[in-house]
């Protein structure tokens, strides 16, 4: 079973050029997730926002541990106060922000990252099926702990599927379907590069 993920095919695989790279992916990734967060593309019945997008493009390519890694460092830099939520504003940030209504898609965006590294770990980012069933797993690994959260915070007699899940259905599927091509792809492209 190959064991190795993207981030781990490119570039240096020891020593001290291994540690640079990984805390330069790191980096990189923790600016990411913060850009996406932030990219909010028209859509109905609401805008696309990229945050999860990148989340997943991040646990499928870092694996679990990188990945784990960066979204610890993500959500340690958004706790601090900064402004990199999608929804996070001056007048809501840091714990703030994290405790209310998107506090359990975090949760999520945690447990999707470790999930995708450990199957993407077992190959299954080489294939679109194989990716796209990852994602969608992943993707309910992002919604449970998220409507569970907002069930809690405001109340079980709220309409919460038609606050945190049914208004997303779509964008979801297209960034799905956008890295289920995309990571494949760029594993073809790795393995073109070395042959």
């Amino acid at each position: 079973m190959n064991t190795s993920v993207l981030a781990e095919a490119i570039g240096p695989r020891e020593g001290t050029a291994l540690r640079v790279k990984q805390v330069v992916l790191v980096a990189l990734g923790i600016l990411a997730l913060a850009i996406a967060a932030k990219i909010k593309v028209p859509m109905w019945p609401v805008p696309i926002t990229m945050g999860t997008f990148a989340v997943l493009t991040i646990g499928t390519a870092y694996g679990a541990r990188l990945g784990l890694v960066t979204m610890l460092g993500y959500l340690l830099i958004g706790a601090l106060g900064f402004d990199v939520f999608a929804g996070s504003s001056a007048e809501k940030f840091g714990l703030t922000y994290m405790m209310g209504g998107t506090g359990g898609y975090l949760v999520g965006y945690v447990l999707a990252t470790v999930l995708l590294g450990a199957l993407a770990a077992r190959g299954w980012d080489r294939s679109v099926g194989k990716m796209a069933l990852a994602l969608v797993l992943a993707n309910v690994v992002i919604y449970v702990p998220g409507l569970l959260w907002l069930g809690q915070l405001y109340g079980w007699d709220k309409p919460i599927l038609a606050w945190g899940l049914t208004p997303f259905l779509v964008g979801d599927v297209i960034k799905l379907a956008l890295a289920a091509l995309l990571i494949p792809a760029l594993w073809k492209l790795v393995g073109n590069a070395r042959t």
